[in-house]
């Protein structure tokens, strides 16, 4: 079978635990795999480079682009074509023969592909309380994350944060990327801890708010507006989109997030408070 004619392009930063599954799972299916590294002190390069992706060291000036717009326009622009993946995340193999047969038609006419995510959470795969699309697929001649005005927010610092790149079109793919991260539960706390802080200073900066919320694939401004976010998060997680039948997991994951909406609240009511004369 001919490679996937793109660059699969992996930001990483101490990745160790995942990155060999992740790297192994597109090493012979992709033109190129890169994975473009913050300065890990752990294995995660000796590891990419010994399974053979190429390794690209890389360093933020604290200002625009950020990472992957960074990659965008300097990780191997001989192909158009980049599937972003996490250091934690792998392609289904039925996405790989789904990607397979998209470009054996030939370049796509689409600019972008939103990709289904299948979550993992304290070890057990999440099929009914979560559910969100990635724009990981993308022709980076017509895509650009977009500049939202972030760069004094603390909590993300050189990524983007939860918002996808514009592009003048885009598809949906049908099977998932698996995100299955191995290092303890524990890590999942310690970055959402920090994404708190990014979404707390989002509370304070309505307009730099709207601009996010313009450009994610998984939140309308019903969601933004409603109030007892952290009562909504667990009701629609758990009942509605009924994460119970996760059995502990589901219950588990929705009481995580309502945790981290309570956590954005919580740090956007003392950011008001010391904002205050």
């Amino acid at each position: 079978m001919p490679k996937l004619p793109l660059v699969v392009v992996i930001p990483t930063k101490n990745e160790a635990e995942n990155i060999a599954r992740t790297v192994s799972s597109v090493i012979e299916h992709a033109e190129s795999v890169v994975v473009v590294d913050s300065h890990s002190t752990d294995d995660t390069c000796k590891l990419a480079a010994e399974l053979g992706a190429e390794v690209v060291d890389y360093a933020w000036d604290g200002r625009y682009p950020k990472k992957k717009q960074w990659c965008l326009d300097h990780v191997r622009t001989d192909l158009p074509w980049v599937l972003f993946l996490d250091g934690d995340e792998t392609p289904s193999p039925e996405l790989l023969a789904e990607l397979h047969a998209l470009f054996a038609a030939g370049p796509p006419t689409v600019a972008s592909f939103d990709i289904p995510l299948g979550y993992w959470f304290a070890g057990r795969r999440l099929r009914h309380g979560h559910t969100i699309v990635k724009r990981a697929l993308m022709d980076r001649t017509r895509c650009r994350f977009p500049e939202v005005g972030d760069l004094d927010a603390p909590g993300m610092g050189e990524q983007e944060g939860h918002y996808q790149p514009e592009a003048p079109s885009a598809a949906r793919l049908r099977a998932p990327i698996e995100h299955e991260d191995l290092d303890p539960v524990r890590t999942w706390f310690d970055r959402h801890n920090r994404y708190s802080d990014w979404e707390a200073w989002l509370e304070l900066n309505p307009a730099v708010k709207e601009r996010v919320r313009q450009v994610k694939t998984r939140q309308g401004q019903l969601f933004h507006r409603a109030p007892f976010k952290p009562l909504v998060s667990f009701a629609y997680a758990y009942v509605y989109r009924r994460g119970f039948l996760d059995g502990r997991a589901g219950l588990d994951y929705a009481l995580a997030m309502s945790f981290y909406r309570w956590q954005i609240a919580l740090k956007a009511r003392e950011l008001e408070q010391q904002q205050r004369p």
